[in-house]
């Protein structure tokens, strides 16, 4: 689309489904089971001073549901080209492709004829597949990847996810949200994503478990196997003990690997890393004219990232001035049991990079929003440079309406913004986002709601290179009160 904004004559080849795994069986298909889940999960909770009992769902109706939507958005995709076909800005052609020199690229059609074009760039936007181990029969039936996941007939009576990273938990926030799966979920780690600061797994452990999942941490899978129709997997654990379960069903996650097989890479000498991602530099691979976006990167294997690093690869193609990317701000959305957001980089990052910062922590069950939506389970954590600025490093959101509060603090850090902007703007009210100004407000020593008076919920500390944490509350007078 962005070749067609700059009037530049582009072939779109697709050898399956328009719009890829990010629709069919990747983001939408699975956020939509998520929306589904938290939907169901709210008729059915009983602490909000009332329950509804007479709401039984079959799974069919939500796999239904699922594919509506993705029906839905690939509809709208394919009107979109069918129309820029029929006005020669675009053409589209359904076939498998192989380039064959750096201007040369042959497809393979659906009736199996031949054709090759010639072009002065060519950009490879291949995406990825779930990763598969060889010691496990995944048969897409009992055991499965993400993408068998709606082949189920029925909700499980029991699964085991293997993976506990975004994907795993995910789909154990999904499956026990509709309270008919028993879900286990093994970690290799001493606690989920690993990744993510420990207050945020831990919180979303914690829910997994009130949900009733199972989480075998420390652990690592021995075996998983086919018996009598079931699957049987065997965990090795922390102290040496092995310990076997029987369950319906299992879902391996353990990541994902680019589509590089059979389209010519090792034929024109293209420089892959030992994983199979391109070795690019901003998009341009070791072939000048031909550019890796999304997926085929090693870098975030996200929908926005590959949307950013396309429209990069155009703009770099036919423009002096390409719109820069960065990474520093990328926005991610985890949808677990609460949803987590986060832009920029968290605790871990800073650590590990030796970067001194400051931090402000609001829990949700001090924002008005939050008490009126009687759902307090939550926090936002914002990380500053440790200095007079006080620039924008990193925030992370968890709770109700995360996802949605993100979006200034990806254009604050971009911008290379302070938070005084944040501190001073008028937030509706009552807003969730007003937890956020309070954060920005705590660094400066204003907030309405006091950390030296709250100091078991709220938090605002100055971390140093070395790690060392010291608590502090933002203004002289607040420590002389708390002294």
């Amino acid at each position: 689309m962005r070749g067609v904004d700059l009037g530049k004559k582009v072939l779109l080849i697709e050898k399956e489904r328009l719009g890829g795994a990010g629709i069919w069986n990747g983001a939408l298909s699975s956020k939509t089971l998520w929306e589904l889940s938290e939907a169901y999960k709210l008729t059915k909770s009983m602490n909000k001073g009332f329950a509804v009992y007479d709401s039984e769902v079959k799974y069919q109706d939500i796999v239904a549901q699922m594919r509506q939507a993705v029906n839905e958005r690939y509809a709208q995709l394919k009107a979109q080209v069918d129309n820029l076909q029929r006005s020669n800005m675009l053409d589209f052609k359904q076939g498998t492709a192989r380039i064959n020199d750096k201007n040369t690229v042959s497809i393979q059609l659906a009736d199996s004829s031949t054709e090759e074009i010639t072009s002065d760039n060519i950009i490879i936007a291949i995406g990825s597949r779930p990763r598969i181990l060889p010691e496990i029969d995944i048969d897409e039936k009992n055991i499965v990847t993400s993408d068998g996941i709606s082949a189920f007939e029925d909700f499980p009576r029991s699964m085991v996810i293997l993976g506990a990273g975004v994907i795993g938990c995910e789909f154990a926030t999904i499956f026990s949200n509709f309270r008919h799966t028993k879900v286990y979920l093994i970690d290799k780690q001493d606690r989920i994503l690993p990744f993510e600061d420990e207050d945020i797994a831990n919180t979303v452990a914690k829910n997994l478990e009130a949900n009733g999942v199972t989480v075998h941490r420390s652990s690592s899978l021995k075996e998983m196997k086919h018996v009598d129709g079931e699957v049987e997997y065997t965990i090795l654990c922390e102290d040496g003990r092995e310990e076997v379960y029987r369950v319906e069903k299992a879902l391996v996650s353990v990541g994902r690997v680019p589509n590089v097989e059979n389209i010519g890479l090792e034929d024109i000498g293209m420089e892959l890393d030992n994983r199979g991602y391109a070795i690019d530099e901003e998009t341009q691979t070791s072939i000048p004219n031909i550019y890796a976006v999304g997926d085929f990167t090693a870098d975030i294997a996200l929908v926005n990232i590959a949307e950013m690093e396309g429209r990069f690869a155009v703009e770099r193609i036919y423009t002096d001035a390409p719109t820069p990317m960065s990474y520093d701000n990328i926005s991610t959305i985890m949808f677990l049991n609460p949803e987590v957001a986060g832009v920029g980089i968290n605790e871990i990052q800073a650590k590990r990079k030796g970067i001194a910062y400051r931090c402000a922590k609001m829990p949700y069950k001090l924002v008005g929003r939050a008490i009126a939506q009687r759902n307090t389970t939550g926090f936002f954590k914002i990380l500053v440079t440790d200095d007079d600025e006080m620039r924008i490093l990193g925030m992370r959101a968890l709770g109700n309406h995360a996802s949605s509060t993100i979006e200034a603090m990806a254009l604050l850090i971009k911008l290379k913004k302070g938070i005084a902007e944040l501190a001073d703007l008028i937030h509706p009210h009552p807003s969730i986002t007003e937890g956020i100004q309070e954060c920005a407000r705590m660094l400066l020593g204003k907030s309405v709601m006091k950390p030296y008076v709250f100091n078991q919920e709220m938090n605002c500390c100055r971390v140093g290179t070395d790690g060392r944490i010291e608590n502090i509350f933002g203004d002289e007078k607040s420590k002389e009160i708390t002294a």
